[in-house]
């Protein structure tokens, strides 16, 4: 089965993503292709970042993911394709594999130069159909990606500066928030793996999380522990700490913005 992955900022609004499933269909026919989303943050490279890598790990080795997120299109940036725990990445030189590169070895990282592979002519500002597009397609064909472009080092790759949650005083932990889902949760950097260290009983009830003005008692395991409209913390499905309302939105109700700091006490035993 050939698979292509989709993750992008075009929204579904206007034919952006249909343009690009119609050159990989007219290439191979036979390729499914999935959506992981197109609304990412207008140019949120970041966010783009976490969710390929929470999300790449649930499809079958082989599969052909794209990032399209390229703040940097039209200019001389390169196009990565990078093959590595069994799956292909094709995404814009400007950061976005920085923590699929942090997570494996790589087997093969080459800039995407070969033009045998675009489609012609190539627009200046629409990479993702004329490049991206075609070129996985001819990848779930089974074109080794040595024969798109020479090979780069995978330290000359642009590498994002994203902060990472630190300790501070009286053993807190401060993160930040990345992104919102459509209900309104805010998603945190806080990673489950953080949160058992902080919390030895693993229940997560000795953990105080504030957020502004707001202040939660402990790690809900789901939303129903909390009664409705009332704010709660719980590890999201991503993996990583989430701030929530109960049939509600936090990002509304609670006024919080991208950036925002949340931070972990431990209660005293």
């Amino acid at each position: 089965m050939s698979i292509i992955t989709l993750l992008t900022d075009f929204g579904t609004e206007d034919a952006y993503v249909g343009m690009m499933k119609g050159v990989i269909l007219s290439i191979n026919p036979q390729a499914v292709i999935v959506d992981i989303t197109h609304h990412i943050d207008p140019l949120d490279v970041i966010q783009a970042a976490y969710l390929i890598k929470s999300s790449y790990r649930y499809f079958p080795e082989g599969t052909v993911h794209l990032l399209v997120v390229d703040p940097g299109v039209g200019s001389d940036r390169a196009i990565v394709a990078l093959k590595m725990m069994g799956h292909i990445f094709l995404a814009p030189d400007n950061g976005v594999l920085t923590l699929l590169l942090d997570e494996g070895k790589t087997d093969a990282i080459v800039s995407v130069e070969n033009t045998r592979y675009f489609l012609e002519p190539v627009s200046r500002t629409f990479h993702g159909r004329d490049i991206f597009a075609p070129v996985s397609a001819h990848l779930c064909r089974g074109l080794d990606i040595k024969n798109l472009g020479s090979s780069l080092d995978q330290q000359n790759l642009v590498h994002l500066k994203i902060s990472k949650p630190y300790s501070s005083g009286n053993h807190q932990l401060v993160g930040t928030v990345l992104w919102f889902d459509r209900f309104g949760n805010c998603i945190s950097n806080i990673d489950a793996a953080l949160l058992e260290k902080m919390d030895k009983s693993g229940s997560g009830k000795m953990l105080e999380v504030k957020i502004g003005k707001h202040t939660i008692k402990g790690i809900s395991l789901s939303y129903a522990e909390t009664e409705p409209k009332c704010p709660l913390a719980i590890i999201g499905g991503f993996g990583y700490l989430e701030i929530a309302l109960n049939k509600g939105n936090a990002k509304h109700a609670l006024g919080i913005e991208k950036g925002d700091t949340i931070t972990l006490t431990p209660k005293p035993e």
